[in-house]
């Protein structure tokens, strides 16, 4: 009771903030709401009714302050778009405020500092409508902290931190993704992949298949430490301004930058990074990285970027070590970043992952190791044998995730690797089934039952092995058959691989 009086309190707060940023120059809310629902979604929402004034900029004497004209989104290949003064209009246009709650809808997600949820934002979007264009049309929106939450690595190799904004501010930066991603990505590398519209993972990795055919069989791994958390403010918002000009959008990104992350009751000030959780992030994490991509392709390097993963491929180990070296040089003092000296390296491309996979000589494409010891990792945690839920609710949770993960390593070669994968969760789970039937008159009954001789019955029960040695047996094979698992509707990975690549 106490934490839900504490959330009231805090959106009343928040709420009220925004109201006295914007009453001196605004006025009361006079924008009416129009709205109709089209499969769950308010597709008029922002809708509203022109009001003929003039828009300056912002804190110059003689602008109009409290302006509320909204522009229709112009065309992504416009000339000179960027370089207007009023790109904070398309971002308040109502097509792109409409489908940036459309899409942050759609993506749900956990609530920010204010406990307000994705369900709740229509409701106060119809009541704050008015007042959330005219801030960010005057460039006086002021982002809340974000919500810092820690996650596990892959592997168990440390925590990711988070950083979950509000609901409404996960709005305002998808409003201005979609306004910047079409001026922005067009100036990207063709070589980076990642967090990039109609590209991939897997073009990556056909790419970097490619250099290995070519003869490129050495990789640079380059591993850059906590990207995320170490972005320059300075640098990156001066990489911006090379893009755009409206100085009302600037300073709102850059108030998203220096929002503050609220951590254990605690507010912590922030000045580098852009903590992955936001929707704007991942294209400003690509800006950043943009400058190494053109240094290395005026370098002539042959590389493969996604996100901030980056290899290089080179034809010697020595020409290796001399472009890490290199490439270190120029991270850290012109893009102030850390390189992680422990997990970088030069190798061939068969010893280090990349995406997942690894990169087999002649560029054929293996599923890395790591990646299904994580795999089987999630296997394990589904199938322990104490949770005491009912084996057909196990095989309901291994097939949520079984087909996609199968899907994404379809380009792999590992027909063996992934039959010597079923034979181990068909095992996992006959164990499981074991371990549930316990006594050993249940277990004689239960063998009997399924087939089995009462004497072949009677020794497994009575037997003094374990469970996982137990489930490895003929008798149990028999009780429970690769058939019944299919029977079942337990993902078969082998089957779905072949059936990817028929």
């Amino acid at each position: 009771m106490e934490k839900s009086a504490e959330v009231i309190v805090a959106r009343k707060d928040r709420v009220k903030d925004q109201i006295e940023q914007c009453k001196e120059s605004v006025g009361d809310d006079s924008m009416g709401v129009e709205h109709r629902e089209v499969d769950g979604y308010q597709l008029d929402l922002f809708q509203v009714q022109e009001e003929p004034s003039h828009h300056g900029v912002p804190g110059d004497a003689g602008s109009g302050t409290g302006a509320c004209e909204v522009v229709q989104a112009s065309a992504a290949s416009e000339p000179g778009r960027a370089l207007t003064d009023r790109l904070m209009e398309e971002v308040c246009s109502p097509e792109n405020l409409n489908r940036a709650y459309k899409r942050v809808k759609a993506n749900k997600g956990a609530p920010g500092i204010d406990g307000l949820g994705v369900g709740e934002l229509l409701e106060w979007l119809e009541t704050h409508k008015g007042v959330l264009l005219r801030s960010l049309l005057d460039g006086n929106y002021q982002p809340q902290p974000v919500r810092g939450v820690r996650i596990p690595k892959p592997g168990g190799a440390g925590m990711r931190q988070l950083g979950i904004p509000t609901v409404v501010d996960r709005l305002v930066q998808q409003a201005i993704a979609q306004v910047l991603e079409p001026i922005l990505d067009p100036t990207f590398s063709e070589f980076s992949f990642g967090f990039r519209p109609r590209r991939s993972a897997h073009q990556a990795l056909q790419q970097a298949s490619a250099y290995v055919k070519a003869g490129l069989g050495i990789v640079v791994d380059i591993d850059l430490e906590k990207y995320f958390d170490r972005v320059n403010h300075d640098i990156l918002m001066a990489r911006l301004a090379r893009h755009v000009v409206d100085k009302r959008l600037l300073r709102i990104i850059r108030r998203f930058l220096q929002a503050g992350m609220m951590q254990d009751g605690i507010c912590i000030n922030r000045s580098e990074g852009t903590p992955q959780g936001g929707p704007l992030s991942p294209l400003l994490a690509n800006l950043l990285l943009d400058d190494f991509d053109k240094e290395l392709e005026r370098r002539g390097h042959r590389f493969c970027r996604y996100a901030d993963d980056c290899n290089i491929y080179v034809g010697s180990q020595a020409a290796g070590e001399r472009v890490l070296a290199s490439v270190t040089r120029f991270l850290e003092k012109k893009l102030k970043l850390r390189v992680n000296q422990k997990k970088s390296a030069v190798a061939r491309t068969a010893k280090r992952k990349f995406l997942g996979y690894r990169i087999l000589p002649g560029g054929r494409l293996g599923i890395a190791p790591a990646s299904l010891k994580r795999m089987k990792g999630k296997v394990q945690r589904i199938t322990r044998r104490n949770r005491g839920v009912r084996l057909e609710r196990v095989i309901e949770e291994l097939n949520t995730f079984l087909p996609g993960w199968v899907a994404y390593f379809r380009y792999a070669e590992g027909k063996t690797a992934l039959r010597r994968t079923d034979e181990w969760i068909r095992r996992k789970l006959r164990c499981y089934r074991l371990k549930q039937w316990k006594r050993p008159r249940t277990i004689w009954k239960r063998l009997v039952k399924a087939g089995v001789s009462r004497r072949e019955a009677a020794n497994l029960a009575s037997s003094g092995k374990g469970w996982w040695r137990k489930a490895e047996t003929p008798v149990l094979h028999i009780a429970l058959p690769n058939g019944w698992f299919e029977a079942k509707g337990l993902v078969n990975l082998t089957q779905h691989y072949l059936l990817l690549n028929h």
